[in-house]
């Protein structure tokens, strides 16, 4: 299994089918948002830098899958992503299931000074639902349940390919570093 892992690290395809499932997702989200008018709260903005995270990794590990640095900085930074995002997703639904007034979410969200991405990008950064209130459900599930499942086998994925990397490859296929 983790030859075939780490061989699939080496293909664009791998690499463009993990984007296209966060475009996918991030679109949902924006639907939920601007065609359903659900509000955002400060965890599901936090949830989507998250998924953002994950994308920004697909597109790296796209540039150049065969080199090195380039695969491990996408694996880091879609690790970091799919962990980041499941704490967040879990809080978030203890938030849900267990309101309380000292078990509640800070009603702004909070980007540092550099980097307000809610004044730059308000439609899409700026938050005002509330993260305690349910308000969309599938299948029994709130959102933040469905993003526990998907950033767990996010999790699960980038943790199984940064394990294969490790492995010796069999094929024919050679990985490059800067120096080769």
């Amino acid at each position: 299994m983790f030859n075939y892992l780490k061989e699939l690290s080496f293909t664009r395809g791998a690499w463009l089918l993990l984007t296209t499932s966060c475009v996918a997702l991030e679109a949902t989200a924006l639907y939920f948002q601007h065609g359903m008018g659900l509000n955002p709260c400060v965890m599901c903005i936090y949830e989507r830098l998250a998924l953002l995270a994950i994308l920004v990794a697909g597109i790296i590990g796209f540039l150049a899958p065969k080199f090195i640095l380039t695969r491990w900085i996408a694996l880091l930074l879609g690790l970091y992503g799919a962990v980041k995002g499941l704490t967040l997703a879990i809080k978030h639904t203890d938030y849900q299931l267990n309101p309380a007034p000292w078990n509640q979410c800070s009603p702004f969200v909070e980007f540092p000074e550099t980097l307000p991405l809610n004044v730059w990008f308000p439609s899409i950064f700026e938050a005002s639902g509330n993260c305690g209130k349910i308000v969309w459900q599938f299948w029994g599930l709130s959102m933040p349940q469905w993003l526990i499942a998907i950033f767990a086998v996010y999790t699960v994925l980038f943790a199984c390919l940064v394990l294969s990397q490790f492995k010796r490859s069999r094929s024919g296929i050679r990985e490059r570093n800067l120096f080769s």
